[in-house]
């Protein structure tokens, strides 16, 4: 058997094919087209600023509020219902309505009762809180910084 080599067939291509790249080109495009408008549209925000100094928190004013892993309330360290908890918090802002709230949530409470005990405060119209992550799960009545 002998065999016929093609040798002789095959020639080089001295053109490119430029369908594919004008394809690549033309998606390029329409892609460019669509995410330039949505990176141009942006939002002046205003930051409002206050001239005004707020006064100093004094001892007195700051009340705190802990809640354990096994969702005990704890309001300066004395153990609350859950449910009398906004009445205490209506009434302590009654008394003194500069009062500031320090919240010390344990590192294993879900984050809904965070947030429930947020409302509470918002219901009663607290505007000075401040969240502080306790290390440690306090035990009987103590709280970790």
């Amino acid at each position: 058997m002998r065999r016929y080599s093609q040798r002789n067939s095959l020639t080089t291509l001295s053109e490119i094919n430029i369908t594919p790249l004008l394809d690549l080109a033309f998606v390029l495009l329409i892609i460019f087209m669509i995410t330039t408008p949505l990176l141009e549209n942006s939002m002046n925000l205003v930051i409002p600023s206050s001239g005004a100094t707020t006064p100093p928190i004094t001892s007195s004013q700051v009340q705190t509020i802990s809640i354990d892993h096994t969702e005990t309330i704890r309001f300066n360290n004395q153990i609350v219902d859950p449910e009398r908890l906004g009445a205490r918090l209506l009434e302590m802002k009654r008394r003194n309505p500069d009062v500031a709230v320090v919240i010390r949530p344990d590192r294993e409470l879900p984050v809904q009762k965070l947030v429930s005990l947020m409302d509470a405060l918002q219901r009663a119209q607290i505007k000075r809180k401040r969240n502080r992550r306790c290390r440690k799960t306090p035990a009987s009545g103590e709280t970790s910084p």
